[in-house]
Formats: C-alpha cells, sequence, structure tokens
C-alpha cells in the first residue's frame, strides 16, 4: 500500500532534478547572452544605447554557475566511476570514499 507514494517521491525528486540540470542550466546560459547582449549595447539593443558594465558583470555571473554546474556533473561522474562519491557536507563539494 505504501507503493504509490513512495513511486510520487522518487517521481519528484526526478522531476527537480530534471528541471533544475537539464532545464535551469540553459536558460541561466540564456540569461547571461541576454545580459551580454545589454553589456554591450551598440548594435545588440534595439535603442543603441551606451554599453553597461552591469551587463558583462551579470553575465559573468551566469556563465560561472553554468560552469560550475558542468563541472560539478563531470566530478560526480568521475568519482562515480572510481567508486567514489561527492560529499556536500560541509557546503563545498569534496570526493570522499563511498560507505
Amino acid at each position: 500500500m505504501n507503493n504509490l507514494p513512495l513511486a510520487l517521491e522518487g517521481a519528484g525528486k526526478v522531476l527537480l532534478a530534471g528541471l533544475i540540470l537539464g532545464a535551469g542550466l540553459p536558460a541561466v546560459f540564456a540569461l547571461g547572452i541576454r545580459a551580454l547582449a545589454y553589456g554591450v549595447g551598440g548594435d545588440a539593443e534595439v535603442s543603441h544605447e551606451q554599453p553597461h558594465p552591469v551587463g558583462k558583470l551579470l553575465a559573468a555571473l551566469c556563465f560561472a554557475v553554468v560552469l560550475g554546474g558542468i563541472g560539478l556533473g563531470i566530478a560526480i561522474v568521475v568519482a562515480s566511476g572510481f567508486g567514489k562519491a561527492v560529499s556536500f557536507e560541509h557546503i563545498v563539494p569534496v570526493i570522499v570514499d563511498k560507505h
């Protein structure tokens, strides 16, 4: 009788991870591209205004988040290939032995 709630809980976790990693990182990358266009100004904008340094800073932040997500994903795959795991006990991800 507990199978349905457990299945729905597992499906919810998979859906959340898919939204964050599957759609979240490309969305952040798209925001970075848009912010970069705002930071360049000129022909990148319809109004041909002056470049905005805040746009370049926001774009760099978005790209750093995307690169961090990609690096973390690669670290998890490589660690599992070596029989290790990635731990988030102290906020900073660390590769540890599996228990």
